[in-house]
């Protein structure tokens, strides 16, 4: 007699029972990460170990072969697993390294208010380290600077950079001056939509209220909105703010879906940026910088001003070349007051303490004019393991 079929209330019980089990499980592998991360501290071993993950990850393709699951299913649950991983054990490292930074409670400065994107950057940072937030909002990036400056926030986030509108000029300026560190960094990803009072028709929109920022990101979406009147704003969270309190049909907003729920707006028209793949990347600045420990994968940010002789510039980059220090980021700013000359920033994926990255800045000094490191901070963006799969034919 064949088996009965499973009705759907019961077959959703089973993937309830299963989501169960695997959440038991993740949590499980999780605190083993923090066992990896205290050993890997006894004996000295970095806390990435790319050979290891491409084995790791090799065979987990082979396996889910086996049980009729696709490569790149299997690998990408697994990126994110390992990425969570490597996190994990990094916080732990730097909280040993910096005991004085682990505290309940982080006062934050970002600009705009509930539902900036510099808010949900913010969130989502402090929210890793089990921080609970006192959110403080700022209506320019000048006075999230002065706000930690002055001793009334302990860190502030900056978007330095955008996949489509590239860096943010402003923040880099503020950077020259400050006498911040650069603590950490987040890249956040952005999902503009277009945000109206109710459920409007995008042909009736006639005004468009956004950040400059989001209004350069979307300009393509923006321009297939015809002759429309573009507001700027100090941030995100201000224009929604304007567009509910306007509360008319032919007004809308550029902003994130769910910060658009907080201020009673509707998503009207979703993924309106330029690139699918739109991404900003947040850096955390502070008074003291943070000590990283050498087994973290870690970044180091300098500006140098370098002489107006040619191939000055083409002089200092050789000295990270020659070391094998990947540049990461390269940008120039005018020095204001200083006509024609420029200020160069530079990242770079190494640990400032390392003997290679003080080799690197012992040289560097005697070639520039000016040379001031930034901050050295450990690296949030976690690269996925390359691996190699099975031809489809074979």
């Amino acid at each position: 007699m064949p088996d009965t079929p499973l009705s759907l209330d019961e077959i959703r019980t089973r993937i309830s029972q299963l989501d169960h089990e695997l959440l038991t499980l993740l949590a499980e592998r999780r605190r083993l990460s923090v066992d990896v991360a205290k050993n890997k501290i006894a004996i000295q071993k970095p806390i990435r170990d790319q050979a290891r993950e491409q084995a790791l990850l090799e065979k987990l393709v082979s396996d889910g072969s086996a049980h009729q699951l696709d490569a790149h299913y299997v690998l990408s649950i697994f990126h994110t697993i390992i990425e969570d991983s490597v996190l994990i054990q990094q916080r732990y490292l730097q909280a040993l390294a910096n005991p004085d930074n682990q505290r309940p409670v982080a006062r934050v400065s970002f600009l705009g208010s509930q539902g900036s994107y510099s808010y949900l950057a913010a969130r989502q940072y402090f929210s890793r380290k089990q921080t609970e937030l006192v959110e403080m909002a700022c209506d320019s990036f000048k006075q999230v600077v002065e706000t930690v400056e002055t001793g009334h926030a302990d860190y502030g986030l900056l978007p330095v950079e955008n996949t489509s509108s590239g860096s943010i000029n402003e923040v880099y300026d503020q950077l020259q001056h400050t006498r911040l560190s650069i603590v950490g960094e987040l890249t956040l990803p952005i999902a503009h939509c277009l945000l109206t009072v109710g459920h409007q028709d995008p042909s009736h929109i006639d005004t468009l209220y956004a950040h400059p920022q989001p209004h350069q990101q979307c300009s393509e979406y923006v321009d297939t909105l015809g002759k429309i009147k573009k507001v700027y704003c100090s941030s995100t969270a201000d224009a929604m703010q304007q567009v509910a309190d306007l509360n008319q049909p032919n007004v809308a907003a550029i902003g994130h879906a769910a910060s658009g729920e907080l201020y009673g707006l509707t998503a009207i028209k979703t993924d309106i940026a330029n690139q699918q793949q739109n991404y900003t990347r947040f850096i955390v600045v502070a008074r003291k910088p943070v000590k990283v420990s050498k087994l973290t994968p870690a970044k180091t940010t300098f500006i140098m001003s370098t002489s107006q002789q040619a191939g000055s510039l083409v002089e200092c980059l050789m000295v990270l070349r020659e070391r094998g220090i990947n540049m990461t980021k390269l940008e120039s700013r005018p020095v204001l007051g200083n006509p024609w000359e420029e200020m160069f920033y530079v990242d770079v994926e190494a640990n400032m303490a390392s003997d290679v990255m003080q080799s690197a800045l012992d040289e560097l000094t005697t070639l520039t004019r000016y040379l001031k490191v930034l901050g050295c901070y450990p690296s949030e963006t976690i690269s996925p393991t390359e691996v190699s799969l099975p031809d489809s034919n074979d």
